[in-house]
């Protein structure tokens, strides 16, 4: 696991050992970041359920300005401070060790997020209740790209109802990004 593009460029990323975490393939994470690119230089970029931190990494070494990293396993997050120091962005980098709900509780009010990945473990339901919470956080604006990669198949129907509008759905072999722009019109 490496970083492909940008400043830090083809080091080398730890991940922890174990099944606890699903490091996501360089193939798939080019494909993503092609996605991306447009809205990365300067941006704010929230890692939820970051594991080893590779995609937050993989944003601030393209040109994002900062990046959030939230994780709950403690060694996960760990591994993520270390990848930190290893790649030099520990002036733009910020780690949380907690659930993904509650560190975006403790955000509200907080500068808003340009981008948004999320990769939940698979099938517990977990985006649907992200998704609240940032929907009611105060942490997106109306130009926010919200990324869920989730298993093949998950339906995200219900996103549109907590004001989401899903733009683009990228499937790959066993899972898929679902690409989102937080579109909820103010009172």
């Amino acid at each position: 696991m490496r970083i492909i593009a940008g400043t830090a460029r083809s080091l080398p990323l730890k991940t922890i050992s174990g099944l606890d975490t699903r490091p996501t393939t360089d193939r798939i994470k080019e494909t993503l970041f092609n996605m991306l690119n447009p809205y990365l230089l300067d941006s704010r970029f929230l890692d939820l359920f970051a594991g080893s931190g590779q995609i937050g990494l993989e944003a601030v070494s393209r040109g994002a300005r900062n990046a959030v990293f939230v994780e709950n396993s403690k060694k996960a997050a760990a591994c993520i401070e270390e990848n930190i120091k290893f790649t030099k962005f520990t002036e733009n980098c910020i780690v949380l060790n907690k659930d993904a709900v509650s560190a975006v509780r403790q955000m509200e009010g907080a500068e808003p997020f340009d981008v948004v990945f999320m990769d939940p473990p698979y099938g517990k339901g977990l985006e649907a209740d992200v998704l609240t919470a940032l929907a009611d956080s105060g942490l997106l604006k109306e130009e926010s790209i919200i990324v869920v990669e989730t298993a093949q198949g998950t339906d995200l129907s219900y996103a549109g109802e907590l004001g989401y509008q899903i733009t683009k759905e990228k499937i790959y072999k066993n899972n898929q990004h679902i690409f989102m722009k937080f579109a909820r019109e103010t009172v």
